[in-house]
């Protein structure tokens, strides 16, 4: 994933690794790591832990969506999986947002439970996706899903979906009622028209990209039921890594 950011001054290139079944379970399903280049001249500046900037990157961009798309005064998060995603949203979004309450779902209950001790605050282990789905006002959808786990007919509406996982164009996590009676936001019509199974196979209309509505050009109808699908894109991972890399550099 290479990209380049004249006003960063920055240039990388993220390499991502996906094995969906590891022999050892202790080693990520993705492993990424970043190479920082000198923009003047291509020499290597520094390799990057990518896994963790991509967590965090990830995370952080879906609560911009969340911050401009969720209902006013939302009290309840779900989150569907209960992998590193999961930790990292979860990280984010009880530090940017005010949530009562917070429910969480895992195909594998002993992985929620594990989440629910492991992070500060309160989390309530559901028995099935249904179950936590029912009265959230944000939820987040961060599964190694081909199938889709969460149906609209459960989802509160006004609600507002991050979609996170089901990053292949033959994988869902969201099924058709969810996708098309939806306001769908995308962060690359490019990539969702290629890659993702939720909007290919729905046949769902992509109202805007996240950046449209970041910068005005397209209004955030919070007041809807809305889906944010994200694939992620090679800047978000080149901003922060110069950030880090500036910032190393100068306590160095």
């Amino acid at each position: 994933m290479p990209a380049y950011s004249a006003e960063d001054d920055a240039l990388t290139t993220k390499l991502v690794t996906f094995y969906e079944h590891t022999p050892d379970p202790a080693v990520p399903s993705h492993q990424a790591t970043v190479l920082l280049f000198e923009p003047s001249n291509g020499t290597l500046k520094a390799v990057m832990d990518g896994s963790v900037i991509t967590a965090k990157r990830t995370a952080a961009v879906s609560a911009i969506a969340t911050k401009f798309l969720m209902p006013v005064d939302s009290e309840v998060l779900c989150i569907l999986g209960a992998g590193v995603q999961a930790y990292s949203h979860y990280e984010i979004f009880t530090e940017m947002f005010s949530f009562k309450e917070v429910k969480i779902w895992n195909r594998t209950k002993e992985k929620a439970e594990k989440f629910a001790r492991s992070v500060h605050g309160p989390v309530q282990v559901c028995s099935s996706a249904q179950e936590a789905v029912s009265g959230a006002d944000v939820i987040v959808t961060v599964t190694m899903a081909t199938k889709p786990i969460l149906h609209g007919e459960w989802v509160k509406p006004g609600a507002h979906i991050n979609a996170i996982g089901a990053s292949r164009p033959d994988w869902r996590e969201l099924d058709d009622d969810a996708m098309r009676n939806s306001v769908l936001y995308v962060d690359s019509r490019e990539a969702a028209i290629r890659e993702s199974g939720d909007v290919i196979l729905s046949g769902a209309e992509m109202y805007a990209e996240l950046g449209e509505v970041v910068l005005g050009t397209k209004p955030a109808l919070r007041e809807k039921t809305t889906v944010f699908k994200s694939l992620g894109m090679a800047i978000e991972d080149t901003v922060p890594a110069k950030m880090i890399f500036d910032s190393w550099s100068a306590g160095s």
